[in-house]
């Protein structure tokens, strides 16, 4: 299976356990691997063969930075599951969301959860 690497995404979301991640938010950083045949795509140079960099974006964005979630587990299953149901060329997806900041004590630089999914 061909893949699409989008990588570093950042957004601003108010996901946490605790409330003061609720009330005052931090960042989130998305990975994506998006599998599917590009073949097409890349014999007829057509947009329509593939997926829009910029629509998954905005559709990961829209996850992120809305509704507040107490798990990044949850998030990471909701961009996954947005992804395979608003792009049908996309036959599996791995997608890796990191919070940098969590408020936990330790030195780390982030914990992440990262999940692949595929079409049924």
């Amino acid at each position: 299976m061909d893949k699409i690497y989008m990588n570093g995404l950042s957004f601003y979301g108010y996901h946490g356990v605790f409330p003061e991640e609720n009330k005052l938010g931090q960042r989130f950083f998305a990975d994506l691997i998006l599998e599917m045949d590009l073949q097409a795509a890349g014999t007829t140079d057509d947009l329509e063969k593939t997926v829009n960099y910029g629509d998954i974006y905005s559709t990961v964005k829209e996850i992120v930075e809305g509704e507040p979630k107490k798990l990044v587990e949850t998030v990471t299953e909701s961009i996954a599951s947005a992804l395979l149901s608003s792009y049908p060329l996309i036959q599996q997806c791995t997608v890796k969301v990191t919070k940098p900041d969590p408020p936990i004590p330790g030195h780390y630089d982030s914990v992440a959860i990262e999940i692949t999914r595929s079409r049924a």
